[in-house]
């Protein structure tokens, strides 16, 4: 059985066990929490699945994930959604949770590991879309690109002059990498084609980044010290959140940019904006914050930072192959099978 919910995304429709043989009947349910992109729910029911998916756009309210959960053997979810002991404790024939994303920080994976939970994530597939995103808000917003189209718009724009909207410029500059993993090595690959250098800080030293493109291995503190640009890739942990603080931003230059396509909360958002205001850096591109949806006070307000609604990874091949691993992990683990991109690992039995 296949259960869209595209008209009443409050209308949360069970299986009904008259119908269907109840939690007993040896079909195994799987929770889509939110519409998807191409390929959809098809791999699912094509592997006979029993799918409730909700089909509408937008994250669903704690009841209706928790009454989804219910009776799935599997869940579909995104990083709107809090996977932790209390959901865990509602659906106690989970199996499996496919996180629509390469980070889990909206999941609890010690208490799903404890449960027998395996939970899954979408690496690789977003690597590069994520990365051009991250130049694309790095070009605008040095080059002002927001600003000049608002212009343009506004009918203001009257003729060429020298001094309109005067950026930075990119080509030969230093390029700061905070976090080299797949993305952010995707991103130092692209610094060649402007000549620049790149600097890097990370948990441990990535010698094959090193060698191919040229990148040197610094502090924190040095890192915000000597590059034009920062560009944010570290995940979100105990370790990470607010790494750039108020005293990060300090040791950044005046004229330097700030651009981040990871996690929200790596910035601490209300420092940002008193930054960005003060003039103590000349800009930020930011595709992800701190509250999400929410904004810190003021930063809207700001013209010298470019603001994109969360689509790092919103390229059609990116977001499809992310649907895609996101099934085929279900579809493992719920045929007995070793999951593709686990990021835990319970104990047998």
């Amino acid at each position: 059985m296949v259960t869209e919910q595209g008209q009443d995304p409050h209308a949360h429709r069970r299986a009904d066990p008259a119908r269907d043989g109840g939690c007993d009947d040896g079909v195994l349910r799987v929770f889509v929490t939110t519409n998807l992109p191409d390929p959809g729910i098809g791999p699912l029911v094509a592997a006979g699945l029993d799918v409730d998916h909700r089909a509408v756009d937008g994250p669903p309210s704690r009841d209706e994930l928790l009454a989804g959960v219910a009776e799935a053997d599997g869940l579909i979810c995104m990083l709107t959604e809090r996977v932790d002991e209390d959901l865990l404790a509602a659906a106690p024939a989970l199996k499996v949770v496919a996180n629509y994303a390469v980070g889990f920080d909206n999941v609890d994976l010690d208490a799903a590991t404890r449960r027998g939970v395996i939970v899954t994530t979408t690496p690789d597939v977003l690597t590069e879309a994520t990365a051009e995103l991250a130049w694309t808000l790095l070009l605008a917003t040095a080059r002002r690109v927001v600003e000049g189209d608002a212009l343009v718009r506004s009918g203001r724009w009257t003729t060429f002059s020298p001094t309109t909207l005067l950026g930075a410029p990119v080509a030969g500059r230093t390029l700061g990498i905070v976090g080299l993993g797949a993305i952010g090595a995707a991103v130092a690959r692209r610094a060649r084609g402007f000549d620049m250098q790149v600097l890097y800080t990370n948990r441990g030293t990535n010698p094959v980044a090193e060698a191919e493109l040229g990148a040197t291995r610094v502090e924190l503190t040095e890192l915000l010290r000597r590059s034009d640009f920062v560009s944010i890739h570290a995940p979100l942990n105990d370790d990470s959140r607010h790494l750039i603080d108020a005293d990060a931003l300090a040791h950044m230059r005046p004229t330097a940019i700030l651009v981040n396509t990871g996690r929200g909360p790596v910035v601490d958002e209300d420092a940002l904006v008193a930054a960005l205001r003060s003039g103590a850096i000349a800009g930020a591109g930011l595709d992800v914050y701190e509250r999400e949806p929410t904004l810190a006070d003021g930063l809207a307000e700001l013209s010298n930072v470019v603001l994109l609604p969360h689509i790092g990874s919103a390229t059609t091949d990116a977001r499809g192959a992310m649907v895609q691993l996101c099934c085929e992990n279900v579809i493992e683990v719920l045929a007995g099978r070793p999951a593709i991109t686990p990021r835990n690992a319970p104990p047998a039995g």
